[in-house]
């Protein structure tokens, strides 16, 4: 049994899985573009949790009692 039972799968797929994905990845972008396409990657995903954490940090901006439109009378 391994000792971390995540590292043996991620997202269901096994070791060997794993292993052919990447060197489908290596044979489809190269050895060469492979730092930058990692690099942009983590850009990526440090962008999107910027923004998660953004817009958890400000809650009340997100329906501003000033903006709505009055409810409709029923005077007519």
């Amino acid at each position: 049994m391994l000792p971390n039972p995540f590292l043996a799968t991620i997202f269901g797929l096994s070791t060997g899985e794993l292993v052919v994905i990447f060197l489908i990845i290596l044979l489809l972008f190269g050895g060469a573009n492979l730092p930058k396409l990692t690099r942009s990657l983590g850009k990526s995903v440090k962008e999107f949790k910027n923004a998660l954490k953004e817009d958890e940090s400000s809650p009340g901006d997100k329906e501003d009692p000033s903006k709505t439109p009055p409810p409709p009378s029923d005077k007519a």
